[in-house]
């Protein structure tokens, strides 16, 4: 899978730009805010509907303007594709697949499988355990369509019955509703449940070899993934957790409170690991994604590494390249000497300054 040409139009600070990659590394290089991470964002935006950052569409369109515009052509398995994106700042946004428009944006879900690595991601060890599920959230929703559409129906479920609770605080005699919506939240998260203990599971099966590799073989990983209520259990437990919900206003228990452990020689990494544990943790996480991905689809994904590099040192860094050689990678830096002084082969250099990409030819 390749990303063969990104056309951006009053999308951030691009008024209109168009870029050609290679299908090997391509460098994107400049001075801080050019919008090196805009054109990251405009690819994963594609791919999973949602900017990386949280943004809201209107906060994407150029200033001034009502519409931004995506297109994307790829090549899957040596079909190309083309991918379009309007962005409206006073409506929903819409797609359409080879010219032709899709009903939900939902269904650009697996047409792009994008992995994206920002210095931020190197904190999801030590960060909270809404960062855990985040990671595996939009690692299975990339790879799972059903995924995607019951984790949605899961956090609807969530929000309605939230706030209902809130309204019982109001109407005690509401309280009988609740039985409805504690059924469809257990037959929906009993499914997240699964999905995740399996996605952690074939994880593990791929990050022991990799951690121990970068490690020299000193440290063994292992993942948990910590439900807060077992798939058995959730109906028993919603039920003894509601007078705690009622008091919260709030839903105490399910997938929306999950987490991953992650253990170094039976030890928690997150509690116990040094800052360079954690780091390389992270980044164990990471290059098993990749491989996870590629086993799951029978393709390459596209990695996206956003100032990364100059976060890891010489040692993390090779592994990371030497991971990816086969595999298509955009790398946004401020200057790219390192990659020169390190022999790596670059395919592509693009200058990003203000909102304007210049290919240049000297490697």
């Amino acid at each position: 899978m390749y990303v063969d040409k990104l056309a951006l139009r009053n999308y951030r600070n691009y008024e209109k730009a168009e870029i050609e990659f290679s299908h090997g590394i391509n460098i994107l290089y400049g001075d801080n805010a050019q919008g090196k991470t805009n054109i990251l964002e405009a690819l994963y935006l594609v791919a999973t509907t949602k900017s990386h950052r949280g943004a809201k569409d209107k906060e994407i369109i150029r200033f001034d303007e009502e519409e931004a515009h995506i297109k994307l052509n790829i090549e899957k398995k040596e079909v190309d594709r083309r991918i379009d994106m309007h962005l409206r700042r006073n409506g929903n946004k819409g797609a359409a697949i080879d010219g032709l428009p899709i009903r939900r944006v939902a269904e650009l879900f697996g047409m792009v499988n994008i992995i994206f690595f920002s210095p931020e991601d190197l904190s999801i060890i030590k960060d909270g355990p809404n960062e855990r599920r985040k990671f595996m959230d939009t690692s299975l929703c990339q790879l799972s369509k059903i995924y995607y559409s019951n984790l949605g129906t899961y956090n609807k479920i969530i929000n309605q019955r939230n706030n209902l609770l809130r309204s019982i605080s109001f109407d005690n005699k509401l309280i009988d509703t609740l039985d409805v919506w504690d059924d469809q939240l257990v037959s929906c998260g009993v499914k997240i449940v699964k999905e995740r203990r399996n996605f952690i599971q074939m994880m593990n099966e791929i990050i022991k070899d990799i951690h121990l590799s970068l490690t020299s073989g000193k440290e063994e990983i292992e993942l948990r993934y910590e439900a807060s209520v077992l798939e058995y259990e959730y109906d028993k437990d919603l039920k003894k957790k509601r007078d705690m919900d009622l008091k919260y206003m709030s839903t105490q228990i399910g997938p929306h409170r999950d987490d991953i452990g992650i253990f170094i020689n039976g030890k928690d990494v997150r509690l116990y690991g040094s800052q360079g544990q954690q780091r390389t943790a992270a980044l164990s996480l990471k290059l098993s994604e990749i491989e996870l991905t590629k086993k799951i689809i029978d393709d390459n994904p596209i990695l996206l590494l956003d100032d990364v590099m100059s976060e890891l040192d010489s040692k993390r860094r090779d592994a990371l390249l030497n991971k990816v050689k086969d595999i298509q990678c955009i790398i946004t830096c401020t200057g790219y000497d390192d990659f020169i002084k390190e022999r790596i082969n670059i395919d592509k250099i693009i200058n990003v300054t203000n909102g304007t990409v210049t290919v240049e030819n000297r490697r």
